[in-house]
């Protein structure tokens, strides 16, 4: 039988069990659950699941592994609980910091007041390499840039939510909140009722909806289109769940063709007018004849019916500006600036290598800080300084004295943690959260979003291409 009594917080903030060994609020029923279990069931449902995600091909795609690209989806069967109150602040903090995100992007190809007040230094604008230059003099459809949001916080060891980093170029990983509800529902199914835990599976009627949303003017009934790299992207699974559960095509660039001033899909009856592009790949590779001309995946000419306001997507080239990793240190200001309000939910601490003090600090305290590149994601071109040797800590100093621009850093935050089935007992493993915004009519913020994992012990990289996994999290 599993019990929690000797359960090892091991000095971190625990998600369902405090430091006196007790449940948290809205816990009880299922940590009383899960020791009423018999001798190995536990193990049992864990496995079921897992049994149950190969069937339903529940699959991420991982690049430079020997053992192949497809991996099942990791996933553990000890859900996290948000409380009430916890749940409140959060969806308060991301509607605040997405309107300033969005009222931020649309200033910074426009007016660029912010850049005229000095309230960011205007080289760092210039000098991102997700700064689009094509996008300079343009306001996408009703006035919205970043749709479609996926924000990663983290609770410190003070039981305090802080922002990591703001996701808004393709983020990923609402499939997999939707597919872990479904498994979660089976697992414990008297818990999660009696838990009145928020509902996740409107998600995709929300999206569906500020699709439509965003049609343009003169179109009533828009064709919608996911716009896909293909089968070898990590998140092909998601783009084929989203484009099946909102009902609408999921297309590759050689499916889309420009003519007669508007993008049409191929079909067996000839072409068909499409009106708003979900899409699910890089600036880089959206029209070959304005970003990279040796993109396979693009449209040629989209680019020119988009500026033209002959169709919408989502999210609208440019909003990797707000994606990188150095314009993410300086949010408090852009938040004040833009609402006239002190941000709800705050960042971890940020060194910018570029300034020279900072970069100072970072290159003499590289063995207790988290180094990150301001432009990659998934866990790549990261050092976490107090895991890293020596070698790996020369090697980062000199990358960060070659281009300071590149690189910001942060303390090591104390990541909290969930209890986690490891074989035949429960460990505590480091997670953090990722919640899904949309921008449509309306700021809307899913419940709950996808609690990711660092499976291996002790680590700290959540990321599935890194060994991550993911819970199911309740808001209840």
């Amino acid at each position: 039988m599993v019990t929690f009594k000797n359960y090892d917080t091991g000095g971190f903030y625990d998600e369902l069990i405090d430091e006196n060994g007790h449940p948290r609020p809205g816990a009880q029923l299922l940590v009383d659950k899960i020791e009423s279990l018999p001798e190995g069931d536990l193990t049992m449902r864990q496995k079921a699941a897992e049994s149950l995600l190969l069937k339903m091909g529940i699959t991420f795609n991982v690049y430079g592994r020997e053992e192949g690209t497809e991996k099942i989806w990791p996933f553990d069967i000890i859900p996290r609980i948000v409380s009430r109150g916890d749940w409140q602040q959060i969806e308060n903090g991301l509607k605040q910091r997405i309107f300033a995100l969005n009222a931020f992007i649309g200033d910074i190809y426009n007016d660029k007041k912010i850049l005229k007040d000095k309230i960011i230094p205007e080289e760092l604008i210039l000098t991102c390499r997700a700064y689009r230059k094509e996008c300079e003099g343009f306001t996408p459809p009703r006035g919205v840039w970043c749709h479609v949001v996926g924000t990663d916080l983290v609770r410190d060891a003070d039981g305090r939510f802080y922002v990591l980093e703001d996701n808004l170029r393709c983020p990923s990983g609402v499939s997999y909140v939707l597919e872990n509800r479904q498994l979660l529902k089976r697992t414990f199914p008297q818990v999660f009722e009696a838990s009145r835990v928020k509902p996740v599976d409107d998600y995709s009627a929300r999206l569906l909806e500020m699709l439509q949303y965003m049609a343009p003017d003169h179109v009533r009934s828009p064709v919608i289109g996911v716009l896909t790299p293909g089968i070898y992207n990590s998140a092909y699974f998601e783009h084929s769940f989203l484009s099946q559960q909102i009902g609408v095509d999921l297309v590759e660039g050689r499916d889309l063709v420009v003519s007669d001033g508007f993008v049409h899909m191929l079909t067996t009856k000839g072409l068909k007018r499409v009106d708003v592009l979900y899409r699910r790949i890089d600036d880089d590779f959206i029209d070959p004849e304005v970003f990279r001309p040796d993109s396979m995946l693009g449209v040629k000419g989209l680019m020119d019916v988009y500026r033209r306001g002959r169709i919408a997507m989502a999210n609208a080239p440019g909003t990797g500006i707000a994606d990188d990793k150095v314009i993410y240190a300086y949010l408090p200001k852009i938040i004040k600036y833009y609402t006239g309000e002190a941000p709800i939910l705050n960042n971890v601490p940020t060194y910018i290598c570029q300034d020279e003090k900072d970069r100072a600090h970072v290159l003499a305290n590289l063995d207790k800080l988290v180094v990150k590149a301001a432009n990659e994601s998934g866990g790549y071109g990261m050092l976490i300084g107090p895991h890293a040797s020596k070698e790996e800590r020369e090697a980062f100093a000199k990358k960060i004295a070659a281009e300071p621009r590149n690189y910001m850093a942060q303390p090591t935050i104390s990541l909290s943690r969930v209890p986690t089935v490891v074989g035949d007992r429960i460990e505590g493993r480091h997670v953090d959260l990722r919640p899904f915004v949309l921008y449509g009519k309306e700021i809307y913020v899913q419940s709950g979003g996808l609690t990711r994992v660092a499976l291996p012990k002790g680590s700290l990289v959540v990321n599935s291409s890194q060994g991550g996994g993911s819970k199911d999290t309740w808001v209840v």
